[in-house]
């Protein structure tokens, strides 16, 4: 199973010889802009097409190359294992980023892919924003930017999450920001700076996320016309505590429910999380001056809202629908800023996403395919009781994380059992479950070379 990578990229060069003759296309951009969102299925753009404005997506793809099987050699297909993809070049086992979060068998502890506890906090005192690309084993396309222009190119990246804006920018960048949900602020990690310019804390007293949570949150068309994908009151969604599953969404009343407390993560699965993001990201060029030198600057900006829609709402949904009906209007604007801003001819921008998300499986159930979801826990109980009929008592199985059952290695080899039989035995097992496509043996991984 490969990565896909939007399952598409989309060059944009505005410069294009046939859609702008005459223009002559500089030999190097002056601003290369690479779009993230977080999510997003390749057919959505077919699915949608007739509802997506002429200046936004549409835009992307007829102005500029569209890449339609653009994959990588990886099959676990999490957001953070993809940015660290999409920036190095490399695949996860050579830039470290192997998952959001790992389980580590010797300490037993979780590894989480961005935190860092030496890393100065510039707002806050929560842990959660304490972020850094330490753990990033090779180098960046932005870094090498910075390493080739002697630190000259200005590198930067925008996300509503941390970790997202720390693995896109990388190590040498001039800023990481991200919103923080507690304040309703932009800030940025200590690892780059030591405290906030001027032009940001300008940002957040506007207080633009207050604006955005006192409006309902209704469709952009009429709830009739959502008619290409699931319906809005599905069973299988789960929403948000106290939100419900079907519109409008009360924002002013979900993002009050503590007396004189803003919840602003609100903002980060509604439409609005991604329009903060263009608000801060167009702020952003102007104020550091991106592309208006002869030096090719860098710029990440990732639309992270649909992540949370994939989870409580799912990716067939009407709010799935909405957030990106909208947001090819942000994109539209984005690009007519930048065509203003920057010059048509002096940027290239490029789309994609980090990651794949499956279609529900009710939904696929509802469709006639074969679907469901595995329930771990039931296979793992039980071959936890086989491994004790097979070798004894003892905890033989320590962790399951990530699709990985982590086996009690020293318990195994203190009992002088081969381990590679104890894996085969274990895959054995398993692969009789009728939800388990494919277990395999560790030891079978380490010793050959999968091109498929």
């Amino acid at each position: 199973m490969k990565q896909q990578i939007l399952a598409a990229i989309l060059v944009f060069i505005s410069s294009l010889g046939i859609a702008q003759p005459h223009y002559i296309t500089p030999e190097k951009p002056k601003l290369i802009v690479l779009v993230t969102i977080d999510n997003f299925r390749y057919d959505y753009l077919s699915i949608l097409q007739k509802k997506l404005s002429a200046n936004g997506l549409k835009r992307l793809i007829n102005g500029g190359s569209n890449y339609t099987h653009a994959n990588y050699e990886y099959c676990f297909t999490q957001n953070l294992p993809g940015f660290a993809t999409l920036v190095t070049g490399a695949e996860p086992s050579v830039h470290g980023i192997v998952a959001n979060e790992w389980y580590n068998p010797v300490t037993k502890d979780r590894i989480y892919a961005c935190f860092d506890k030496s890393v100065k906090l510039l707002s806050s005192q929560l842990p959660d924003y304490q972020m850094s690309p330490k753990n990033v084993i090779s180098s960046s396309f932005p870094e090498m930017m910075k390493f080739h222009t002697h630190q000259k190119a200005k590198v930067f990246s925008v996300a509503l999450q941390p970790e997202t804006a720390v693995l896109l920018a990388g190590r040498n960048a001039d800023a990481a920001y991200y919103f923080e949900t507690e304040t309703g602020n932009f800030v940025s990690s200590g690892y780059y700076l030591d405290s906030l310019p001027l032009w940001v804390n300008k940002f957040n007293a506007k207080r633009i996320p207050d604006t955005y949570l006192s409006k309902p949150w209704h469709t952009l068309f009429p709830l009739n016309t959502y008619i290409e994908m699931a319906g809005d009151t599905e069973k299988y969604e789960r929403g948000v505590v106290n939100s419900g599953t079907v519109f409008p969404y009360d924002l002013p009343k979900l993002s009050k429910l503590k007396k004189n407390h803003i919840n602003y993560n609100v903002l980060t699965y509604t439409p609005s999380g991604n329009t903060i993001v263009s608000d801060f990201a167009t702020n952003l060029i102007v104020n550091e001056q991106l592309g208006k030198d002869n030096m090719t600057d860098f710029l990440a900006v990732n639309y992270g809202v649909t992540a949370k829609i994939t989870r409580y709402w799912g990716t067939a949904s009407v709010e799935m629908e909405d957030v990106l009906l909208r947001l090819d209007g942000e994109i539209a604007h984005f690009v007519d800023f930048l065509n203003d801003y920057v010059g048509k001819q002096n940027y290239m921008l490029v789309l994609t996403a980090p990651n794949g998300a499956n279609w529900p499986p009710e939904y696929l159930t509802e469709k006639g395919f074969r679907a469901g979801r595995y329930k771990n826990m039931f296979s793992l109980s039980l071959l936890k009781s086989y491994l004790r009929a097979l070798y004894g008592k003892g905890e033989w199985v320590l962790q399951y994380d990530n699709k990985q059952i982590f086996l009690n290695r020293p318990l195994i080899e203190d009992s002088k059992l081969s381990l590679n039989e104890v894996q085969d035995k274990v895959a054995a097992f398993l692969s009789q479950f009728s939800d388990i496509a494919l277990a395999m043996p560790a030891h079978v991984l380490e010793s050959n070379n999968f091109t498929e």
